[in-house]
C-alpha cells in the first residue's frame, strides 16, 4: 500500500486490508454517514466518515478522492458511484458465472427476480425461521431477495445489475477467477 499513489486504489486498498467485507462494510458506513438523507455525501460528511470508518487519509488525499468521484462537480457523491469506484472490475469469467446464476433464478425470464420466481428454485422450508414457525416461506424468499437488492429501495424485485453489484463487493475479496467461479458454481448449483 506504501507503494501506491493513486488515492483510489489506496483507501480500495484499505477497505479490501479488511477481509472479504471491508467494501461492503464501507457501503454500510456510507449510509451512516449520510448525515442529512440524502443519499449522497458532501465533502464534509466524507471527510468525517472516512474518519469515523477507521481509514487513514490526509485532508489532501481525501480532497483528490472526492472530486474524482464527484463527476458532475455538484459538490457530492453518491452511493453506487461511490462504490463502484472502490471495486475492482471484475473479469468477463466472473460477470459470466454472476449472470447464470441470475438466469437460473429468473424463472420467468422477464430480468427481475421476485419471490415467485424463487418458487421451485430457493427451498425457504429449510431456513430456521420457517422451521420454527416464526417466518412464512414468503418472508424467508423476501428476506433472501433483500440482499440482493439496493440499499434504498427494498423493493422486493432484483434486477441483474442489483445481482451484479452484490457480487462484485464478494469478487473484490476473492483473488483468482477460478476460486470465484467454483464458489459460484457450487453456491448456484451451475
Amino acid at each position: 500500500m506504501a507503494q501506491c499513489t493513486d488515492p483510489i486504489e489506496r483507501l480500495r486498498l484499505q477497505c479490501l486490508a479488511r477481509g472479504a467485507a471491508g467494501i461492503k462494510g464501507l457501503g454500510r458506513a456510507f449510509r451512516i454517514m449520510d448525515d442529512d438523507g440524502s443519499r449522497s455525501l458532501d465533502l464534509m460528511e466524507f471527510m468525517k466518515g472516512m474518519g469515523d470508518y477507521g481509514i487513514r487519509v490526509d485532508r489532501d488525499e481525501a480532497l483528490q478522492v472526492f472530486s474524482r468521484l464527484d463527476k458532475d462537480g455538484g459538490g457530492s457523491i453518491d452511493f453506487s458511484e461511490f462504490l463502484e469506484a472502490l471495486r475492482p472490475p471484475m473479469s468477463a469469467a466472473r460477470r459470466e458465472v454472476i449472470a447464470e446464476a441470475f438466469r437460473k433464478l429468473d424463472r420467468s425470464g422477464d430480468g427481475v427476480v421476485t419471490v415467485q420466481d424463487l418458487e421451485g428454485v430457493y427451498n425457504g422450508r429449510e431456513h430456521p425461521k420457517f422451521r420454527s414457525g416464526e417466518w412464512t416461506e414468503e418472508q424467508v424468499f423476501r428476506t433472501f431477495l433483500n440482499s440482493f437488492d439496493s440499499p434504498y429501495e427494498k423493493d422486493g424485485k432484483v434486477t441483474l445489475e442489483e445481482f451484479l453489484n452484490y457480487y462484485s463487493g464478494v469478487s473484490a475479496s476473492i483473488d483468482r477467477d477460478d476460486h470465484f467461479v467454483t464458489m459460484m458454481k457450487n453456491a448456484w448449483k451451475l
